[in-house]
């Protein structure tokens, strides 16, 4: 929960965020979506759901993928942001400026940003901005990462970057922890624990854990299950994606990104 003036709990509603992968490559459901006809589909679902903003991304960050250029990246996404912004709120998952700068053009109104360093484009640009943790880049970000107190230092890289942001001009910044983007599953967990500590910076937190690898070895665990690299499948991840939703709001959390609308919007409900 967040905290008022006085140091006492306070109840924030939380929104969730529905994910639109225009990928051949994403972990989860990357190649369902290319046709730009199936993405504006699915995101017309993910409203339906009760999704308050959509995501449309053209670049997979999962670890180990390939960069995509800006051009095959606008190519992607283009047609979907355009395709669904009269529709609902549209935010572009890019760390490209050319990107961010056509999905704006086409109507959306939030780069989603996991370079953390858009956040002056995006006040020129009077959009809001999302600045996400992550160490290095997909290709790299998880062949060893190491922290002295992963909670402090990503909330010190957070702080930092959100008040560049705002200096600049940015009226609306958010800040999100990079659940696995350069972390292993005990970082992620730690991270997790610690979700007060980023909401009580009083700057909004978005936190995207939906179907994430660590979900899959938990899962693995839990369930007795020898899937493949010791995981689940992402599709069977759905009730750990719930809880880390469930509990990101009832840690003050006002924004969760989700795959699995429908159920995420449930646990919103339950938490308020």
């Amino acid at each position: 929960m967040a905290r008022s003036s006085d140091g006492s709990r306070v109840h924030m509603p939380g929104a969730v965020m529905g994910v639109i992968n225009v990928t051949p490559d994403s972990f989860s459901d990357g190649g369902r979506f290319l046709d730009p006809e199936a993405a504006v589909a699915h995101g017309l679902r993910l409203i339906d759901e009760g999704a308050e903003i959509v995501d449309v991304g053209g670049e997979s960050t999962r670890p180990g993928a390939d960069p995509v250029g800006p051009d095959e990246e606008i190519r992607r996404v283009l047609p979907v942001v355009v395709g669904l912004a009269d529709k609902v709120r549209v935010s572009i998952d890019t760390r490209h400026p050319e990107v961010a700068r056509a999905a704006v053009a086409g109507g959306a109104t939030i780069v989603n940003d996991v370079s953390a360093g858009l956040g002056g484009l995006a006040a020129e640009l009077g959009v809001g901005w999302v600045a996400i943790h992550m160490l290095g880049d997909p290709r790299t970000m998880q062949d060893d990462p190491t922290y002295g107190d992963v909670v402090a230092e990503v909330r010190s890289f957070l702080v930092e970057r959100a008040e560049r942001a705002a200096a600049a001009g940015a009226a609306e910044v958010w800040i999100d922890p990079g659940i696995g983007f350069g972390k292993t599953t005990r970082h992620n967990l730690e991270l997790l624990a610690g979700l007060e500590a980023l909401v009580d910076t009083g700057w909004p937190v978005l936190v995207g854990a939906s179907r994430k690898r660590f979900l899959g070895e938990l899962a693995a665990v839990s369930d007795g299950v020898e899937g493949v690299d010791g995981l689940t499948p992402p599709d069977d991840r759905r009730e750990g994606s719930v809880a880390v939703a469930a509990w990101a709001f009832h840690c003050g959390v006002r924004l969760v990104r989700a795959h699995d609308v429908r159920s995420t919007v449930q646990a919103a409900q339950v938490v308020g």
